[in-house]
């Protein structure tokens, strides 16, 4: 996820081209310097660059006021939902919570009240705990180096790679869905990337980083915003590509992808369906409400219970004395 206020920051490098159209993952935007260049630069930063500088969306993470925190905000919140859902639950949340200490300072249930339709509300009680421990730790600055974020409660490799490059513009390599196929393609000629192999694909991106923090962290936006708008998983739109005449797959004449295929995700009928049916009637009560009224929201009752359970396991429900359900601390 593009996220950050070094998205604003340009600049220029130098290219290390030649003629057969592939890169060597190996060598870095330093070896090309020591005159030991690849073939050619597929994703050669100059061009990505120009380009994401004349077409990057105007979003209000990626906006220079935009303070660490808000970053780390929004990388949680898009992990897996669209930007146009997060949007505005970002903004309001950033009005009601602009620091670490005001979101550690409230509820879990207003928490989870606030992360509203943005689904997977674990995410919401992760973000609280960040928020906690950054608050308490780290004197309500959210933490600059990915060792450090990584140490924070339900902070993974790919968020505090993304904070790190996003909000204090370093130099290390952030890696999604999107930036895998953009290198699979461009890179190495596959329709797909594949299934995940954190160390292969945190080297290959590595590789391709320019050697200036600020145009490296830069580079790695733009390598998402070409994936999320461009080289789209299902429908690439490769007559705006930037660098579709250096791309390996685009020449090879866009060979389909021959690897192991990933379910098609649906979502009615899903125990996730559910568990936000369930959440929504807690979410609209000021208090604990009866089962009857969680009953009446599904009517599989095997499948319905197990979703009430896994609620309480997760910690985003909690069950009275008496019987009855209520959201994290309002019972």
């Amino acid at each position: 996820m593009l996220q950050g206020p070094v998205a604003l920051v340009s600049g220029h490098g130098n290219r290390c081209l030649a003629a057969s159209g592939r890169i060597d993952l190996a060598m870095t935007t330093e070896t090309c310097a020591q005159g030991r260049a690849p073939e050619v630069l597929a994703l050669d930063p100059e061009l990505l660059l120009a380009w994401f500088d004349a077409n990057v969306r105007d979003l209000p993470w990626r906006r220079p006021e935009c303070t660490p925190w808000g970053v780390l905000a929004s990388e949680v919140m898009l992990q897996q939902t669209p930007v146009a859902r997060v949007e505005p639950v970002w903004r309001e949340w950033m009005a009601r919570w602009p620091r670490p200490s005001a979101l550690a300072a409230a509820s879990q249930a207003e928490v989870v009240r606030a992360w509203g339709k943005l689904g997977y509300p674990r995410r919401a009680l992760r973000l609280h705990a960040a928020a906690t421990a950054i608050a308490e730790k780290h004197g309500d600055v959210v933490p600059a180096d990915v060792d450090t974020l990584l140490a924070l409660p339900g902070i993974g490799a790919y968020t505090a790679r993304a904070v790190a490059a996003f909000a204090y513009g370093r130099r290390c390599p952030v890696v999604d869905t999107n930036v895998r196929r953009v290198v699979a393609r461009a890179v190495q000629g596959a329709g797909d990337a594949g299934p995940p192999a954190t160390n292969r694909d945190l080297a290959d991106v590595q590789a391709l980083l320019p050697a200036e923090e600020n145009r490296a962290a830069r580079y790695s936006a733009a390598l998402m915003e070409l994936g999320q708008v461009v080289c789209t998983a299902r429908s690439p739109r490769c007559a705006d590509c930037p660098v579709v005449d250096r791309c390996a797959w685009h020449r090879a004449g866009r060979p389909a992808y021959q690897g192991p295929t990933r379910p098609t995700q649906k979502f009615a009928g899903t125990d996730r369906q559910v568990r936000g049916l369930l959440l929504d009637v807690l979410r609209g009560s000021s208090g604990p409400v009866e089962r009857p009224a969680l009953d009446a929201v599904w009517a599989d009752a095997g499948q319905r219970d197990r979703c009430l359970d896994s609620l309480l396991v997760d910690g985003l429900i909690e069950q009275t004395d008496d019987g009855r359900f209520a959201l994290p601390g309002e019972g």
